[in-house]
C-alpha cells in the first residue's frame, strides 16, 4: 500500500464523515448492530374467544410478511442459542418464532401460513393435555406432521402448572414425565424448554439446567445477548391488544439493555419487602442512561435512583399475588430501543 497526499475536497469530506460519526457515537444509547436477538411468543391463532391469548390472523399475516423482509433474519432457536454460546455473531435484527401450548389452532390456521412463509419457528408443547385430548389442543399425529414438515419442537414440561408455585421436586417431575413422552412420540427429547406461565423461581432453573437443556425461556419482554442468563431469557408476547404491527417492529428492532447484579436475583418473590428494591447495574457499552425509563404493570412509570452506572427502581405498590413485570427502556437510536424486562412472582395459595 501506498501512501499519497489527498486534495482539499477529499480531505474536506473525510473530516466531514469523522465528524457525523462521533456524534452519532455520542447520541445516547446509540444502536449497535448484531450479536443479540429478539423472540416472540404466540398461543392462539384467530380464536376470538380468548383476546388476551389469541392473535388475530390479519395481524399474524402482516406479522410474517415484516419478517421476510431481508433487513430481518429469522433463526430457529436453537440455532441463536448456539451462535450465543459459540461466540458466532448474529446478524442485526436477528428473530426468533415461538408458540406455547399446542392449541389446535396451531396447527389449523398458524402451520399453513408459517409453512407457507418459509420461516422457522418453535412449538413449545405441554404433553398432559395432549395426552388427554383435551378439546381445542393438537394431537401426536400432527404434532409430528410439523415436526416432520419443519417445525422445532420445545419442551413446556407435562401439566402446565406454574412450575415456581410447584417447587422444585415437582418441576423435577414434570421435566422427567414431558421427556418420556417426548422419547416415546417423537423420538428425541427437545433441547430448550418455556417455563409454563412464564414463571420461575432460581430452584427450578437449577432444575431445568440439570435435566440438561440449553436454554429456558419466560414471557417477560425483552431482547438479549451472549450476556444474558440462559435459563431465563425473555421473550415479547403478542396477541390481539398488543399484536398490531407497530408492536411487532418493536420487539424485532429491540436491542438489551445488559446488566449485572440484579435484586432481587430471585424471580419468584416469598420473603422480603413488597414492594421489592429492585436493581441493577447496566453495562458500560451503554450510553444516556439520564434517559432510561422504567415502568410496572402494577402502578405505571416509577422512581429511579441513579448511582453511576447502577439503576435503583423504587415501585411504591405492593406486588399482588401472581405476576408483576418491570419494563426498562432506553433510546438507542434509528428509532430502536435497549429494552430490559423482568417477570416477578407472588406465589398463590
Amino acid at each position: 500500500m501506498f501512501w499519497r497526499p489527498i486534495g482539499t475536497a477529499r480531505r474536506a469530506i473525510l473530516l466531514g464523515a469523522m465528524v457525523v460519526a462521533m456524534v452519532v457515537a455520542a447520541m445516547p444509547g446509540t444502536a449497535t448492530a448484531g450479536d443479540s436477538a429478539s423472540v416472540v411468543m404466540y398461543h392462539r391463532f384467530g380464536d376470538d374467544r380468548y383476546p388476551t391469548t389469541s392473535i388475530r390472523l390479519e395481524q399474524f399475516e402482516a406479522h410474517l410478511k415484516e419478517l421476510q423482509q431481508d433487513k430481518y433474519t429469522v433463526l430457529p432457536l436453537t440455532e441463536i442459542i448456539a451462535r450465543l454460546e459459540s461466540g458466532e455473531a448474529l446478524p442485526d435484527r436477528t428473530v426468533g418464532l415461538s408458540i406455547d401450548d399446542a392449541f389446535l389452532s396451531v396447527f389449523e390456521q398458524a402451520w399453513p401460513r408459517l409453512r407457507e412463509s418459509g420461516l422457522p419457528f418453535t412449538l413449545f408443547v405441554s404433553t398432559d393435555p395432549v395426552d388427554q385430548g383435551k378439546a381445542d389442543y393438537m394431537n401426536w399425529d400432527q404434532i409430528r406432521e410439523m415436526a416432520d414438515g419443519g417445525a422445532a419442537i420445545g419442551h413446556h414440561a407435562a401439566a402446565h402448572l406454574s412450575l415456581a408455585k410447584a417447587g422444585p421436586e415437582r418441576a423435577r417431575r414434570e421435566i422427567e414425565k414431558a421427556s418420556a413422552r417426548f422419547q416415546k412420540e417423537l423420538g428425541s427429547v427437545p433441547t430448550i424448554f418455556a417455563y409454563p406461565y412464564g414463571e420461575a423461581s432460581l430452584a427450578v432453573e437449577d432444575v431445568v439446567k440439570t435435566a440438561g437443556f440449553k436454554a429456558a425461556f419466560g414471557q417477560h419482554s425483552g431482547a438479549f445477548d451472549a450476556t444474558a442468563e440462559r435459563f431465563y431469557l425473555p421473550r415479547f408476547s403478542l396477541n390481539e391488544r398488543f399484536g398490531d404491527l407497530p408492536r411487532l417492529k418493536l420487539a424485532a428492532n429491540a436491542l438489551p439493555l445488559p446488566v449485572t447484579d440484579l435484586t432481587p436475583a430471585d424471580p419468584t418473590l416469598t420473603t422480603g419487602p413488597n414492594p421489592p428494591a429492585i436493581g441493577f447495574t447496566v453495562a458500560r457499552g451503554v450510553r444516556g442512561l439520564s434517559a432510561l425509563s422504567c415502568f410496572s404493570s402494577v402502578e405505571g412509570k416509577v422512581e429511579l435512583i441513579r448511582l453511576d452506572r447502577r439503576v435503583e427502581v423504587r415501585p411504591t405498590k405492593a406486588f399482588p399475588k401472581g405476576r408483576t413485570r418491570i419494563n426498562c427502556t432506553l433510546p438507542a437510536g434509528d428509532g430502536r430501543w435497549h429494552w430490559l424486562g423482568v417477570q416477578y412472582y407472588r406465589p398463590t395459595k
